[in-house]
């Protein structure tokens, strides 16, 4: 198992909203291909979103619903990123080693 520091955050919530974690030694384990596999789409997605994001900007006739709707996917999908980017961010300092 993995020390408590060098638990994964995954790319989804549980009950209420909470974070959600895995401890594996097993970094090509189910679950943790699953996470990898969910973080791809969710990349993906924000990606999609950003380029409809600037036609809905450069669209003259968007009104203000285009633009709700627009500003709740992308507050949506800037959650699952800055998720995803902790997420990779802790794993790359727990498996580097510090060089000083």
């Amino acid at each position: 198992m993995t020390a408590p520091n060098e638990l994964r955050l995954l790319p989804w919530v549980g009950p209420e909203g909470k974070p959600c974690y895995l401890s594996t030694d097993d970094r090509d384990g189910y679950m943790s291909r699953l996470a990898d596999n969910i973080e791809a789409v969710q990349l993906g997605t924000a990606a999609e979103l950003l380029k409809h994001a600037s036609e809905t900007l450069d669209d003259q006739d968007a009104g203000p619903e285009d633009l709700r709707r627009l500003t709740e996917e992308l507050t949506r999908a800037l959650r699952d990123v800055l998720r995803v980017a902790t997420s990779r961010g802790h794993l790359l300092a727990v498996s580097e080693p510090h060089h000083f």
